[in-house]
């Protein structure tokens, strides 16, 4: 229960920082997609009545030349863009009579039904639907690539430099300073390459090329399924290897024993211990994710000079790898679009595996998060800096495009699938049989937002309160 007090504390303490940066993510991120319906529709000449972000009562907005009222509204979780001749914004019908200023309806003239959407052709209205996801996968691939040319991409060896004694890795055989060089035939440059293919394929046998001594061995080895709880409650689920990459080092006062001896705490009796195996292969006691666990390491002796020299500022830390421990790879506004473009398509895809692994029960349901899971995230970020907002902008720009193309009644996904019928049909789907189809995906939507939501609550706060 204390644990409970203590996170409630913690959200209340920093409810500016986690509530201001959700909110301007998000606002961010709506602009952008109702945007991207916005200007394709005028450049199919389509009058556009209202550009709102947010939904219900208008707070504040302005009408521009054009006829469209950009508007601020009550609630900030979502937004839209409200076309000429449709009835409503989702687009689920449509209607030709318009109204006067005098509350007074008449017919449609001719010129006004040439600017209505409905009556633009099929490969119009699908563009300018696909528009909205479509603008959010561009405006991740802009923000990567900016962050590309302006600070350049970390990209760490994908060389193991320790490995989890009892891991699945420790007992296929993997050691110490293997350099991965493939995951299933599939070339690997980075370390984070090898934690994002772990990470989704939960006991699933992934066949490891790695090179050791100058000798190229294949490798088996089939993750483990495990779960796990972050500070806030939220259950995630994630394959686990057992390997420990070159950006980790140990500090030595966390070390609890070395080849079976332990420390007892006494740092100068770590620093002899580790002294003494330098450059030989030894297991380490130290903590992981904050438990304790045994590492098999072959810390380099010429890397580690540093421990034999109480003045020197890396005194206490033990380097197990390569070094650097990374590298920051430059680009130029081609190659950082390219770049930016491959990480975006990788992202996706990752996305919507593990979307796949929820449908067929490899994956909890519980991952699934809603409005609090994702404001968390966002406040996390935010203590960690700027770059981290922005990659999570990124991110979640990514996750917006993917979920409105689902082809779900509701969304622009479900717009696409009807258009698509309509395109191989000839004719569109009749009003009626849309109007029931939008109020199935209504439900669906409805439905996901509530158990994402409640999943929230429940693990946040009554799970964590009965733990």
């Amino acid at each position: 229960m204390e644990s409970l007090f203590e996170l409630v504390q913690l959200v209340l303490g920093n409810i500016w920082t986690y509530g201001v940066t959700f909110l301007a993510v998000l606002g961010i991120l709506v602009f952008v997609h109702e945007w991207g319906h916005y200007i394709v529709a005028r450049l199919c000449g389509v009058r556009v009545e209202v550009f709102s972000v947010g939904f219900g009562k208008e707070l504040f907005g302005w009408t521009a030349k054009s006829g469209t009222r950009w508007k601020i509204s009550l609630f900030p979780l979502g937004g839209y863009v409200k076309m000429f001749g449709d009835m409503d914004p989702a687009s689920a019908g449509h209607t030709e009579e318009v109204e006067d200023g005098e509350g007074h309806k008449r017919h449609m003239t001719d010129d006004e039904r040439k600017v209505a959407f409905f009556a633009k052709p099929v490969w119009k209205r699908a563009l300018i639907v696909f528009a909205g996801p479509g603008i959010n996968f561009l405006f991740a691939i802009l923000i990567l690539a900016a962050l590309y040319v302006g600070i350049g991409r970390p990209v760490t060896p994908p060389q193991v430099t320790g490995i989890e004694v009892g891991s699945v890795a420790d007992k296929a055989g993997i050691m110490p300073h293997d350099v991965i060089k493939s995951i299933d035939g599939v070339d690997i440059v980075s370390f984070d390459e090898v934690r994002r293919t772990v990470l989704l394929r939960m006991n699933q046998e992934l066949n490891f090329e790695v090179e050791r001594d100058g000798k190229t061995l294949n490798i088996p080895v089939t993750p483990d399924k495990i779960t796990e709880a972050d500070r806030f409650g939220f259950v995630h689920e994630r394959g686990y290897l057992g390997v420990i990459g070159p950006a980790n080092g140990v500090d030595l006062s966390r070390i609890g024993a070395v080849n079976g001896v332990e420390t007892d705490g006494d740092l100068v009796k770590a620093h002899a211990l580790v002294e003494k195996g330098l450059g030989q292969p030894m297991v380490i006691r130290t903590a992981i994710d904050a438990r304790s666990t045994d590492i098999r390491i072959l810390p380099p002796k010429e890397l580690n000079d540093h421990v034999f020299k109480p003045d020197d500022p890396l005194y206490n830390a033990l380097i197990l790898g390569v070094r650097p421990q990374g590298e920051i790879v430059s680009y130029g506004p081609i190659q950082a679009l390219g770049a930016a473009a491959s990480e975006t398509y990788t992202i996706s895809k990752e996305t919507l595996n593990a979307v796949w692994q929820m449908v067929t029960g490899v994956r909890s349901a519980k991952e699934l998060g809603g409005v609090i899971r994702i404001g968390a995230m966002a406040g996390d970020m935010a203590e960690r800096g700027i770059i981290s907002v922005v990659l999570f902008t990124a991110l979640l720009s990514i996750n917006l495009g993917l979920i409105n193309l689902f082809p779900i009644p509701m969304l622009d996904g479900g717009h696409l699938l009807f258009y698509g019928v309509e395109a191989v049909r000839g004719k569109p789907i009749s009003e009626q049989v849309q109007e029931y189809a939008f109020r199935f995906g209504l439900v669906i939507l409805v439905s996901l937002m509530v158990f994402s939501n409640l999943n929230d609550v429940l693990q946040m706060f009554v799970l964590k309160a009965d733990s």
